[in-house]
């Protein structure tokens, strides 16, 4: 009908009234925006260019997330040639988006809550783990609060101010041998990082935080006898991890690492074990045991399937909530109360001679 009424119109007063119609839609346009934004905002949970979300097993039952460990940030100042959780992004949620997604984790039945990287202290220099961690423990009154990390930039001030809260810290050392660190990319340059070790040790015992000691057994340590620094060291548990290959982060074409050179058998592995058997506090971890049984969250919150070896993330937490998520996860709970995933994770229940 407009069109009709153009037609008997003079060329420039038609042009005059197809300018205005333009600029009253180009205002409609903006005055919708504010609508429009938060709707397109709402997105960026679920992380650039999330895949398909792995395929949901309708034969199994949801699984609760009882020890989730969340890898809020991927960024590392170190340089581990076996990583399988690599700097591929750079995204750290916002502290309060943190905190809602872990209070929707706590409803969902969480006991645990480890936090990891990259290395957790490398955001804020520490304020941002210190704040998740008293968060976890003082509001949500989680039973286990923990950390993993390599150790490089822990400071005493940071324990003064947030040991009371923490139940472990666990930190990662793969080799009593400062070269054979150098090695694997666990090198500090001037810093020794089994020094480091012994004073981190020290400091959880000054302020109440039990001690816990990671090592990934790979090409480069698989000879290494660790018996009597273990032993000098006595963690609360000591974790063996066989080297993981994990396509798409430390192996294939659009992977940030190299692992094949670290890898090691899995007759290897057993020979490792057989060597340290008289280790109480030891609890190894095959690649068998690790690839399905961990409940792993990454900085976008989405939970990552291992199952079919490379990393598949679900929707986020924070867009579809805990349950929906967690149905993608790919979780064996099965395997990881076989590996001894539950234990006494909290200090309140710990026997130590702080």
């Amino acid at each position: 009908m407009l069109l009709g009424v153009l037609d008997h119109l003079p060329l420039a007063l038609a042009r005059a009234v197809l300018a205005a119609l333009r600029g009253r839609l180009s205002a409609l346009c903006w005055g919708l925006t504010p609508l429009v934004l938060p709707l397109l905002s709402w997105r960026w949970r679920s992380g650039p260019d999330t895949p398909a979300a792995p395929r949901e097993n309708k034969d199994e039952t949801v699984p609760t997330p009882t020890s989730v460990n969340y890898h809020f940030t991927r960024q590392c100042n170190y340089k581990c040639g076996f990583c399988f959780h690599t700097a591929k992004t750079s995204f750290v949620l916002p502290l309060e988006e943190a905190k809602r997604g872990l209070a929707m984790l706590k409803e969902a039945g969480m006991e645990k809550i480890n936090f990891s990287g990259g290395e957790p202290f490398l955001q804020d220099r520490g304020e941002f783990v210190g704040q998740l961690v008293q968060f976890c423990k003082e509001e949500l009154k989680l039973p286990s609060v923990s950390i993993v990390s390599n150790g490089s930039l822990i400071r005493e001030r940071w324990f003064k101010k947030y040991g009371e809260y923490l139940d472990i810290l666990a930190i990662s050392c793969d080799s009593f041998n400062e070269e054979v660190n150098v090695l694997i990319g666990r090198g500090q340059g001037r810093r020794n990082h089994v020094e480091n070790l012994h004073k981190l040790r020290q400091w959880c015992r000054d302020y109440a935080v039990a001690f816990k000691i990671n090592s990934v057994i790979n090409r480069f340590n698989v000879e290494e006898d660790m018996n009597e620094q273990i032993k000098a060291l006595n963690p609360v548990r000591w974790k063996v991890f066989q080297c993981l290959i994990i396509e798409g982060e430390n192996s294939g074409e659009d992977a940030l690492r190299e692992a094949d050179k670290f890898v090691i058998s899995d007759e290897d592995f057993e020979q490792f074990l057989e060597r340290h058997k008289d280790i109480s506090c030891l609890v190894p971890e095959s690649n068998q045991k690790m690839r399905d049984s961990y409940l792993i969250l990454d900085e976008y919150m989405r939970f990552l399937n291992c199952r079919n070896g490379r990393k598949e993330p679900s929707k986020s937490i924070l867009d579809v909530g805990v349950e929906a998520a967690v149905k993608f996860s790919g979780f064996d709970e099965k395997m990881f109360l076989k590996r001894g995933g539950k234990y006494v994770w909290s200090k309140a229940d710990m026997i130590l001679d702080w």
